[in-house]
């Protein structure tokens, strides 16, 4: 084929454009690589050497973390046969009702001061006769419960020893679904075992995760938590403990739950200063309301509660002698603002009384009867229990 001048130079030209195309996609695909949308580095702009944010937040946090062995003893009962008065005067048997038992237990911990605060879950110490704290560098040192909480499942040992290494504090409040959560303990006797995953939700509810003798507005993760992990640290990406693992749900995967850090840290202030815990407290079993819960109870026979509202938080008892029942509070009413805070769920009051001092007061605007009054109670210490 024979090109003429013009065909030549128009091909090279073809050719030189062609080239120039491709070496400008090429820039320009380097450009958003290097540019990405958002001012913030990306995953894949930092460092390989600085990605690794979970083990920095381990190698700064773990050696405050410890393993927790509780020693409890329990009376067991003999078989009811050998109880039997026939049964020993015939055999001749001098056999007791009852025999003592050593139950054993593990759980974590974690360290809050250097002369060996540590903070704990209630129940890994609970009736413990002897516990035990065995710290990351082997060490172990025999524990003394300063106290516990079981309404919040919050307890601090002691152990004798100085220059320990501490755990920092985050803010849970600040918390957002979706963040990074890091879970160090010895579950399963598993010691200095870490998981990681996200906060799944926060402000889960006592009811909503089964335990409803607790007082605590859970967080949840699924980073994996199992048995002997309670008590331990729930870790944000810069090593802050948010939370203390407490929980788990029986058969459920990637559901775990921690008392929020800043909870605890009140519980356990406490607990160090007076040995002992004083909850605020009302003194009335209540229900959030809904169309269906109005409609169920008004057609109800042998309810003796008859419901107008459909929004707001429904009364259905005040226990006698307790500061609702001082201040007139009424089975049917329905609490619908607190220190002009609009309320519309049950556990808005909890959390209300929680965070009022004991002796204060709480201004309660209440429907009833169809009409709009105001009520102040004064919070008291919660009765204990026993």
């Amino acid at each position: 084929m024979v090109h003429t001048t013009s065909s030549v130079h128009r091909s090279a030209l073809r050719t030189v454009l062609i080239l120039a195309g491709l070496l400008g996609s090429w820039g320009i695909v380097e450009s958003l690589a290097l540019k990405p949308w958002s001012t913030e580095p990306s995953y894949a702009q930092i460092r390989p050497a600085d990605t690794n944010f979970i083990a920095q937040a381990v190698e700064q946090v773990g050696p405050a973390v410890v393993r927790i062995n509780a020693a409890r003893t329990v009376q067991t009962q003999v078989p009811s046969i050998f109880r039997d008065p026939f049964f020993r005067q015939f055999f001749g048997l001098n056999i007791p009702d009852s025999r003592p038992r050593v139950e054993q237990g593990t759980g974590s911990g974690f360290i809050l001061s250097r002369d060996g605060m540590i903070l704990t879950n209630a129940h890994v110490v609970d009736k413990a006769n002897q516990v035990t704290v065995v710290l990351k560098d082997g060490r172990n040192l025999e524990g003394r419960v300063m106290g516990q909480d079981p309404l919040t499942d919050v307890a601090v040992i002691k152990v004798d020893a100085s220059n320990l290494p501490t755990v920092q504090f985050g803010d849970s409040e600040a918390l957002r679904p979706g963040e990074w959560a890091i879970a160090i303990g010895n579950p399963l006797g598993l010691d200095n075992t870490v998981t990681a995953g996200i906060i799944s939700a926060t402000g889960r509810t006592s009811g909503d995760i089964g335990v409803t003798d607790k007082r605590v507005g859970f967080i949840q993760t699924d980073a994996a938590i199992n048995p002997g992990n309670s008590g331990g640290p729930l870790l944000n990406q810069y090593g802050q403990v948010i939370g203390m693992n407490t929980a788990i749900i029986g058969g459920a995967q990637g559901l775990g739950f921690a008392i929020p850090i800043n909870t605890a840290r009140r519980i356990a202030t406490q607990i160090i200063q007076t040995g002992r815990v004083e909850h605020p407290y009302l003194g009335i079993r209540m229900a959030t309301l809904s169309p269906e819960l109005k409609q169920r109870l008004n057609q109800d026979r042998s309810s003796r509660l008859r419901v107008q509202d459909e929004t707001g938080v429904l009364v259905f008892e005040v226990l006698p002698n307790s500061p609702a029942a001082r201040a007139g509070m009424q089975p049917g009413d329905v609490i619908k603002k607190i220190n002009d805070q609009t309320i519309t769920k049950a556990n808005q009051v909890q959390q209300q009384v929680d965070q009022t001092p004991i002796g204060s007061t709480l201004r309660l605007e209440v429907r009833r009867a169809n009409q709009t009054g105001s009520i102040t109670v004064r919070t008291a210490a919660l009765p204990t229990q026993g």
